[in-house]
């Protein structure tokens, strides 16, 4: 009985292995079925999305191609699909983007705003300095103790002086007022007394007007006016209340007309001189309050800027810019040195934070974000940098999103990829001048001649017009180095004379050649050809110049450039 029931069960597990097996057979070629009805639109090399190729086969890497499905490139857009001419793109998984840390961020146009901090020396405001000058010849007859520097008042005195032409002035006034006296107004004047009043006041506003004019102070013709007496001496006044600036004056001086006595300014209000870039002077908004500090005594005062354009020192080859503060408490001096605050807005532009631009010197590189793992090099051109943000005048547009962290491995993938592919080109040389030359820049700049079907770029708009002015001669004079092939190096021949090496092409472009027995020698300067033409067989007879170095053999040299002269 327990035989029969053993044999019952293991024929049920028989049974139930059989239906899962079956069935886990069934998924798997409905799996299977469904992967193969994928379509394959192409196959890509997994380290350069640049290669395709329609069959199945080996990568130049030694990698297996990789199949690209239609169903995979449904979300991945049009600008982001790989093709010949996206040779920057490329590839990364989401594990390989989490494991280098790739983050992106948004372009934006935005206006940056920074501050300046800047060094600012404080200026008196020349529309408040008041310059005290003799409008007579007199001599000093007091003095008050009053210097530069010293503090004064609106109206005080500061000095006295004798001068003759004040004493005839003054005693016109006191004979006016005299006159005017004895014509007492009583209300029943006849026409003939009113008229003779208008004139009696008329004249003793122009005797007034000849004293104010010759120096006297307002205060002090009130005073003769008050007592009617003719003063002696005449007060020197201050204007207004201020400092101090010159003083002139001394005992028992004698002065001409026009000399200057005084000058006083008036320090309620004073200027604040900062040197800034023209580039910043451009952005600077007048009427901009603007922060002043004195660090040592712990004040800060704000300023405003003027409205006056800055100016050129052409000493510090910088704009001055202007500032105005109010002073109340004079704390700020003439010369003194403050710190200012300057804010200054930039136009609004395209701006990215700076860890996102791979700067290569004459080139600066940007990885956009195409989706799905995808990320695009681009070349960009940059504008002002504040802070962490800098902006981009070329190259990108709004809303794209760039790599802002983790980009240099990218960046090294990137390179790895084209030079495997044979895409990474030694830079353009400058013909004229021989250096490296940005061929982007050169173009953007419209410095580039084409000549004999090719291209040349140049670093400068001289190289540009000397390479236009005759091509072939500087195309002789610097051997071009070709970007797309390999570096020959230039035949040499030696100078016979002082056994440098030349550059036969030099030589010829500058007549620098003599022939001598069938055979051409070339010279590194007039000199040496000089000496040659004049006893050839001294120089060939001296046996210094071995045969493998003669110029009817030349030789390729490999050590180095041609002689320069």
């Amino acid at each position: 009985m327990k035989r029969f029931l053993y044999l019952g069960i293991v024929v049920g597990l028989i049974a139930a292995a059989y239906w899962a097996g079956s069935r886990s057979g069934r998924q798997s070629l409905a799996a299977g079925s469904s992967l193969g009805a994928r379509r394959i639109l192409y196959y890509v090399d997994p380290m350069n999305p640049a290669h395709t190729s329609d069959k199945p086969g080996k990568a130049p890497c030694g990698m297996d191609m990789e199949p690209v499905y239609a169903d995979s490139l449904a979300a991945l857009p049009v600008t982001a699909v790989p093709t010949a001419g996206s040779a920057g793109l490329i590839k990364v998984s989401p594990e390989k983007q989490q494991l280098i840390g790739v983050r992106v961020a948004l372009a934006e146009k935005k206006r940056l705003t920074h501050t300046s901090r800047l060094l600012g020396k404080v200026a008196t405001d020349e529309t408040r300095i008041y310059r005290i000058n003799a409008t007579v010849d007199g001599w000093i007859t007091k003095t008050l103790p009053f210097s530069a520097g010293s503090q004064v008042k609106k109206d005080e005195t500061l000095a006295q002086f004798y001068s003759p032409e004040f004493l005839a002035a003054a005693q016109a006034l006191v004979y006016a007022l005299g006159s005017a006296d004895r014509v007492a107004t009583t209300g029943q004047e006849t026409d003939v007394q009113r008229s003779q009043i208008a004139n009696f006041n008329l004249n003793i506003k122009q005797y007034r007007d000849g004293l104010r004019n010759l120096g006297m102070g307002e205060f002090q013709i009130d005073e003769v006016a008050r007592t009617r007496v003719r003063p002696e001496n005449v007060n020197i006044t201050s204007p207004t209340d201020g400092f101090i600036l010159v003083r002139n004056v001394s005992d028992g001086q004698r002065f001409d007309k026009g000399t200057e006595l005084f000058r006083i300014a008036d320090l309620s209000r004073v200027w604040i001189l900062v040197d800034v870039f023209e580039k910043d002077a451009s952005v600077v908004e007048p009427d901009r309050p603007v922060s002043v500090s004195l660090p040592s005594q712990g004040k800060t005062f704000t300023a405003a800027v003027s409205k006056t354009l800055p100016q050129f020192d052409n000493a510090t080859r910088t704009l001055k810019l202007r500032l105005e503060a109010d002073n109340p408490e004079f704390t700020l001096k003439p010369d003194m040195f403050v710190d200012v605050e300057l804010p200054l807005s930039l136009p609004e532009q395209l701006v990215v934070p700076a860890d996102a631009v791979v700067d290569a010197g004459l080139r600066q590189t940007v990885y956009v974000d195409c989706g799905n793992g995808y990320f695009e090099a681009r070349d960009v051109q940059l504008g002002s940098r504040v802070g962490d943000q800098v902006q981009v005048v070329h190259g990108l547009k709004p809303e794209e999103r760039i790599v802002t962290s983790g980009n240099f491995l990218l960046d090294s993938e990137s390179r790895m990829k084209l030079a495997a592919a044979g895409m990474l080109a030694a830079p353009s040389t400058d013909p004229v001048c021989g250096m490296a030359v940005d061929e982007s820049a050169a173009r953007a700049a419209k410095r580039s001649s084409d000549y004999q079907g090719k291209t040349y770029y140049f670093c400068s708009d001289g190289c540009k017009k000397k390479f236009d002015a005759d091509p072939a001669k500087g195309l002789a004079r610097v051997k071009m180095r070709p970007t797309s092939a390999a570096v020959t190096a230039p035949a040499r021949a030696v100078d016979p004379v002082c056994k440098m090496k030349v550059d036969p092409a030099e030589a010829e472009a500058e007549k620098l050649t003599a022939d001598h027995q069938g055979t051409t020698y070339y010279f590194c300067n007039a000199a040496c050809k000089k000496k040659f033409q004049n006893g050839p067989a001294t120089y060939l007879a001296s046996g210094e110049l071995k045969a493998a170095e003669m110029p009817g053999a030349m030789k390729t040299d490999e050590t180095g450039p041609a002689h320069s002269r």
